[in-house]
């Protein structure tokens, strides 16, 4: 009788194990949706640091190219159930072509949302604190920032980032890779970017990449710098 019993449980287990398996197949899972954004402030808004036509050309061009191809590569893959963030936590699994262009798209809206026609100024709070706790002051901050995008040979971004344990630190990717990336050196959540490609700046600064990179400066929105360092840490 005990062995009845004992074959009972196992066959009812059996079976509940079985309906939930088919439950969650039958699930329907939720693809991502990506979006191309809008750019936050007319081509002419940043004019005393970029000009109107390399903001045209960067955004509706270059950064709709990135958007394009991104989402040209994900369709009957796993990809299409991942947002950008999870993607790039795996990113050594996936294909060039996602890596390129998936970070083309991540880094460009981040750029874009870090400038503003009325940025510039300094840090406030917390976020200046920590600048200064890392880096001594904010002029070394900006000269160590610049020194990255200077050195970055070719093509490339210069990243302000917090790591796992909330410290800032500065770092340079290649391309269009980021520090959430798996496949960087140092990885971190990144909190402002600088594109340092020549498409980015040749127009008004030609091959004087230090100009561009001091001018950008004074379009930094600190405010959105600051909001991204708060959720950063949570």
């Amino acid at each position: 009788m005990k062995k009845s019993i004992l074959l009972s449980l196992v066959l009812i287990l059996s079976v509940s194990v079985g309906l939930f398996a088919q439950k969650k197949s039958s699930e329907k899972r939720v693809k991502t949706e990506h979006v191309f954004e809008a750019l936050p402030y007319a081509y002419d808004a940043l004019e005393k640091s970029i000009d109107k036509e390399t903001m045209e050309i960067h955004y509706d061009r270059h950064h709709r190219a990135y958007f394009n191809n991104f989402v040209k590569a994900i369709p009957g893959t796993e990809l299409e159930y991942l947002s950008l963030e999870e993607i790039f936590a795996g990113m050594s699994k996936y294909p060039v072509a996602v890596r390129n262009n998936g970070g083309g798209h991540y880094n460009h809206n981040l750029f874009w949302s870090v400038m503003s026609p009325d940025g510039g100024g300094k840090p406030q709070n917390e976020l200046m604190a920590a600048i200064e706790s890392t880096f001594g002051n904010f002029e070394e901050f900006q000269k160590l920032f610049e020194q990255a995008g200077a050195t970055r040979f070719g093509s490339g971004w210069a990243w302000l980032s917090l790591d796992e344990n909330g410290k800032l630190f500065i770092s340079s990717t290649p391309n269009q890779d980021n520090p959430l990336m798996d496949v960087v050196e140092q990885r971190g959540t990144p909190i402002l970017g600088l594109d340092v490609w020549e498409h980015a700046y040749y127009l008004r600064y030609q091959n004087k990449r230090a100009g561009y990179m001091s001018a950008f400066w004074d379009v930094v929105n600190w405010n959105e710098v600051e909001r991204r360092f708060a959720a950063a840490r949570k």
